[in-house]
C-alpha cells in the first residue's frame, strides 16, 4: 500500500538536518516540515571540506555561494591534495575539480604517460598539472571567476572550505523558517511503535508529534533507524581502516600565505592529517585507527605534526569523534527515513561528509515527487543510495590500496589486505584505445583515458601513486605504432602537453591570488 507523505518531522539539526529541511521545503513548499533539534546535544561538525556536487545541491534549493560564504566563514576550494600517501616522503599531488583537457593529444589522457616513459624523472604530480588547465590556478593559489582557461567553469568547478555548524544555522535563519519549516528546541525521549513504524514521538517538553514520515539526522547515535527500527548496521571496517579522529582550530599566523585553494591530507604514522583553510581560520584533524595507536598516543603524534608544521600552540582544543564507518542495510524502513551519519559514513578522505547528504537528498526528493510512497519506492531509495555509498566507499578505499607505505605496523597492515573479490573489485578487462591493451576497470571506468569527463577522479589518484594503465613494455610489445620509433613519436604528444602547461600558466599570471579575491569579492564589507 502506498502512503501520501503530507508531514515530514526531521529529528536532528546540525547540518544534515538543515540540509533536509532546506531541501524538502524548496521542492515541497506545501508540505508540513518540522525539525525537532536538541538544544542540549553538539553537532559533530568541526569543519567541512565539500566538493562540487554541493553546487548542484545549491542550485535545487536556490541560494548562491556568496548568501551563505561570509556567514559560514568559508573560502573556495578547487582541489585535493594527497601528500606522502604513495610511500613516506614521496611529495604531494593533486586531485582537481573541473574536466581534464586533451586538445591536440594523440591518445587521450593517456599522452602523458608517454611523457613520463620517456622521461622517468618526471614528477608524479606533474600528471594533473599537464591534463588540468584549473592546475595552473591551484598551482599559483589564485582565483578569479571570469578565467580564460580551457572547459573551467567557476560556478561548477570550484567547491567550498566552511564551518558545517554555521552552515546548519545559516539555512535554518535565513532559509528555512523564514519559508515556513517548524522549529522545535526539544528532545526526543521515547517513541511510540505501531506496524507501520513510528506512532508517534515523545518530546521532553510533554508534546507528542505524529509524522506520515520520520527523517533521522541525529549522527552516529542514529535514534530512528539504529535505535527504534532496529536496523542493522554493514560495518565497513574490512575496507576502510579508519574508526578515529582528534580535531582542532588554529588560528592563522600568514593569512595570504595559508589560506590555500586546496585542501590538504597528509599521510602520517596510523592514517592522515586534514588541513582545512577557512576565511578566519585553520581546521585540521588526524584520522586514524585507534587498533594501531592508543587515543592518546594518536594525540601526541598529531601534536608533534603540528609542531612539523609550526602550527601548534599551547592553548589549542582538541575533539574526539569516534568514527561508525558504514552504512544501514536499509536507510527507509517503514515511515523512517535516515539522512547524513545517521544512515551511514565513509570516513573523511575526499571529502564524503556532505557528499552522501546531498546526494541522498535529491535521491529522496525524486521519491517523494511521485506524490504517494510504495514499499518498491523505498527498496528503491535505498538501493540508489547503498550503491552510490558503496561505489564511493571503494574509491575512498584505493587511496590506501595503491600506497606503498610501509613504514609503521598501520601502514604494512593496509598494504596486507584483500581487496578483491569481498571489497573491491580489481577484475580488469582488456579495452583496446590507442591500439595497446589498456586496463580499464570494468566496474567504474576507472581507466576510460579516452573520453576527458570520465573516470571520476581515479585517474589522478592512480597517477599520483604511480599506477599507470600502461607501460613502455606494453607499447612496444604490441608494435605501436607501427614501423616508427615510438619515442620518437611520443615525443610529439609531450612537446604538445608541455606547451599546453606553460599557456595555462601565462593566462592566470595576472589572475588575483585566493586571499585577495576572497577579500574583494566576499568579506569586504
Amino acid at each position: 500500500m502506498s502512503v501520501n507523505v503530507n508531514k515530514i518531522v526531521i529529528v536532528g539539526g546540525g547540518s544534515a538536518g538543515w540540509m533536509s529541511a532546506s531541501t524538502l521545503k524548496s521542492c515541497f513548499p506545501e508540505k508540513e516540515i518540522v525539525v525537532i533539534e536538541s538544544p542540549n546535544v553538539p553537532t559533530v561538525g568541526v569543519g567541512e571540506s565539500t566538493i562540487g556536487g554541493i553546487n548542484n545541491w545549491c542550485n535545487l534549493v536556490g541560494i548562491k555561494d556568496k548568501d551563505f560564504m561570509k556567514f559560514t566563514d568559508a573560502s573556495y576550494k578547487l582541489s585535493i591534495q594527497f601528500t606522502n600517501f604513495y610511500k613516506k616522503d614521496s611529495g604531494s599531488f593533486h586531485y582537481p575539480f573541473g574536466p581534464s583537457n586533451s586538445t591536440g593529444h594523440a591518445a587521450g589522457r593517456n599522452d602523458w604517460y608517454f611523457k613520463k616513459f620517456l622521461h622517468p624523472e618526471t614528477p608524479l604530480s606533474d600528471y594533473a598539472e599537464c591534463m588540468y588547465p584549473q592546475m595552473a590556478l591551484v598551482t599559483e593559489n589564485k582565483l578569479d571567476t571570469n578565467i580564460n582557461l580551457p572547459g573551467f567553469v567557476f560556478e561548477r568547478d570550484t567547491a567550498y572550505h566552511f564551518d558545517a555548524t554555521k552552515f546548519g544555522v545559516w539555512l535554518r535563519d535565513n532559509f528555512c523558517k523564514p519559508r515556513g519549516v517548524i522549529h522545535k528546541q526539544t528532545e526526543v525521549t521515547n517513541a511510540v511503535l505501531n506496524e507501520d513504524g513510528i506512532q508517534k514521538l515523545i518530546l521532553s517538553n510533554g508534546e507528542e508529534i505524529t509524522a506520515d514520515l520520520f527523517i533521522d539526522c541525529t549522527g552516529f547515535k542514529s535514534l530512528l533507524l539504529a535505535g527504534y527500527m532496529q536496523e542493522p548496521f554493514n560495518s565497513y571496517e574490512e575496507m576502510l581502516p579508519n574508526n578515529s579522529a582528534w580535531a582542532t582550530r588554529i588560528p592563522y599566523t600568514d593569512k595570504k600565505e595559508q589560506l590555500n585553494s586546496w585542501t590538504d591530507c597528509e599521510a602520517i604514522n596510523n592514517g592522515w592529517v586534514w588541513n582545512i583553510p577557512l576565511w578566519s581560520r585553520i581546521g585540521t584533524g588526524y584520522v586514524y585507527s585507534d587498533k594501531y595507536v592508543t587515543d592518546a598516543d594518536a594525540l601526541e603524534e598529531f601534536k608533534d605534526h603540528l609542531k612539523s608544521k609550526e602550527l601548534y600552540r599551547d592553548d589549542l582544543e582538541y575533539k574526539n569523534i569516534k568514527m561508525r564507518v558504514g552504512i544501514h542495510n536499509r536507510l527507509w524502513v517503514k515511515n523512517v527515513c535516515a539522512i547524513g551519519l545517521s544512515a551511514g559514513f565513509i570516513e573523511p578522505l575526499e571529502s564524503s561528509g556532505l557528499f552522501t547528504v546531498h546526494e541522498f537528498l535529491l535521491k529522496l526528493v525524486r521519491t517523494l515527487y511521485r506524490g504517494s510512497v510504495s514499499q518498491w519506492d523505498k527498496e528503491a531509495f535505498t538501493s540508489a543510495c547503498v550503491l552510490q555509498f558503496r561505489e564511493f566507499s571503494e574509491f575512498v578505499a584505493l587511496h590506501y590500496a595503491l600506497s606503498h607505505r610501509d613504514d609503521t605496523p598501520y601502514w604494512r597492515a593496509v598494504g596486507q589486505r584483500t581487496y578483491a573479490p569481498k571489497n573491491i573489485d580489481h577484475t580488469f578487462t582488456a579495452q583496446n584505445i590507442v591500439g595497446f591493451n589498456n586496463a580499464v576497470n570494468s566496474k567504474f571506468k576507472l581507466f576510460n583515458f579516452g573520453l576527458d569527463n570520465e573516470g571520476g577522479g581515479f585517474n589522478c589518484i592512480a597517477s599520483g601513486m604511480n599506477y599507470f594503465p600502461t607501460d613502455p613494455y606494453t607499447i612496444v610489445s604490441y608494435g605501436y605504432p607501427s614501423n616508427r620509433d615510438w619515442k620518437q613519436y611520443f615525443k610529439t604528444t609531450t612537446d604538445n602537453i608541455n606547451a599546453k602547461k606553460s599557456e595555462w600558466k601565462e593566462l592566470v599570471k595576472n589572475t588575483p591570488s585566493m586571499y585577495d579575491f576572497l577579500e574583494k569579492n566576499v568579506y569586504s564589507d
